[in-house]
């Protein structure tokens, strides 16, 4: 049966919910608040990452989080500030930093990145699309002892998992990347990862919903959700009333705000992340996270992106001077001949991802309303499941068995 859907929100989740779903035929309408040029969707590294098995929420992190408070350039700084949200944010978060947690998580996000990638690969194929995907793995490069031996443990867990990895010297790393020399004493290389040119895919699938039917409505800052007992009638925006039969809400960071008047609390923290875009030839040809800076390196199309942090500050886009100093640093801390140019410095862009509080996306109905579908909370895996969650979503919505089973991304799942 043909839906009326809206699908508030334009980044690669609401994108990828809006092209599945129009691809089971529903009538789809898309309201993003933005020109749609900017964001997470556009800033972040590109990977798609079945080696990211452990959530964010693991043992160790709340108090790292709370050592690392004290210091504004660390790689995960949440800013001190008496917010009821954040509070309650960070009770349900030090709740989930359990081994049991993690445990019970790590094959829940192995599935759903394979599953992602999977359809990443099938979307390669498509003659309407054309966008840069390149399966070379991903580095884990480590210039301490101590980085080797914490990401072993997340290396065997891996293997058994049956993911493709394997520990490689700097010699080995050279041999691959032979245009430029890294300053490690060795890597984890996940070869089932993989990685793409973000604005290059998200200008793709834009131009093919609209020419495809779809509808499109920029700068439309959704106002209010207009309800009628447990149905959701309409969307009210600064520019108009759009009434529909479903809605999907993928607003990332500002979901919680969204839904709050619904009387859904939504547990969500904008995790705030950076990215310097070097556009002169640098020789890296290899995808690579530098571990104990906690900085990504990617290879894009016509340039390289460095990109990092995660800042709990609030919705806001200030960009924190250190924080960028902090990733120019280990670019050339780990690529010793490499230098950012002052012009990459200076146009550095950041992006606000949705955190849940343990790690774990949201998706699914609502059980407020009989038509309102939640896909938000990837934190730092957004760009590599949006496809994964489009498609569950268009088989939540009509009405099809899921291709993975949705109980450990419940939109009111229990913490701890």
């Amino acid at each position: 049966m043909q839906k009326k859907i809206i699908v508030v929100g334009g980044g690669i989740i609401g994108l990828s919910c809006a092209f599945y779903l129009h691809q089971e035929g529903h009538h789809v309408t898309i309201l993003d608040q933005s020109a749609m040029n900017q964001g997470a969707s556009y800033v972040n590294a590109g990977y798609l990452t079945p080696s990211h098995i452990v959530p964010l929420a693991a043992p160790g992190m709340a108090t790292k989080g709370l050592k690392w408070m004290l210091d504004s350039s660390s790689p995960f700084y949440i800013q001190p500030r008496l917010n009821l949200d954040l509070l309650d944010w960070g009770m349900k978060f030090m709740r989930s930093c359990s081994q049991k947690h993690v445990n019970r998580s790590l094959k829940v996000i192995r599935d759903i990145n394979l599953f992602s990638k999977e359809l990443y690969q099938d979307l390669a194929t498509l003659p309407t699309l054309d966008f840069h995907l390149e399966d070379r793995g991903l580095l884990m490069a480590f210039q301490t002892t101590a980085a080797e031996k914490e990401e072993e443990i997340v290396m065997r867990k891996a293997k058994k998992l049956g993911l493709a990895v394997e520990k490689i010297s700097p010699k080995k790393v050279q041999e691959l990347q032979p245009d430029v020399s890294m300053d490690i004493v060795g890597a984890y290389w996940y070869r089932c990862d993989a990685h793409s040119t973000p604005a290059t895919f998200m200008q793709q699938l834009k131009s093919y919903l609209v020419k495809e039917g779809a509808k499109i409505h920029q700068n439309a800052k959704v106002t209010s959700l207009i309800k009628k007992g447990k149905t959701i009638q309409a969307v009210q925006t600064d520019q108009s009333v759009f009434s529909a039969d479903e809605i999907v809400i993928a607003t990332g960071a500002w979901t919680q705000k969204l839904l709050q008047p619904l009387g859904i609390n939504l547990p969500l923290q904008a995790g705030k992340g950076y990215r310097l875009d070097e556009t002169q030839p640098t020789g890296i040809t290899l995808p690579a996270i530098l571990m104990e800076r906690k900085v990504a390196v990617t290879p894009m199309q016509g340039f390289t992106r460095f990109s990092g942090t995660m800042e709990i500050a609030g919705i806001n886009h200030n960009i924190r001077q250190k924080r960028v100093d902090a990733i120019v640093h280990a670019a050339s801390q780990y690529y010793p001949g490499l230098k950012l140019s002052q012009l990459t410095k200076e146009k550095v862009k950041c992006g606000l991802r949705p955190l849940s509080p343990d790690g774990l996306p949201f998706i699914g109905r609502h059980s407020n309303f009989f038509n309102l579908t939640i896909a938000t909370g990837h934190a730092m895996m957004g760009w590599s499941l949006g496809p994964a969650t489009g498609k569950l979503v268009a088989e939540v919505i009509s009405n099809q068995k899921t291709s993975l089973d949705l109980t450990a991304f419940a939109t009111e799942r229990r913490y701890g």
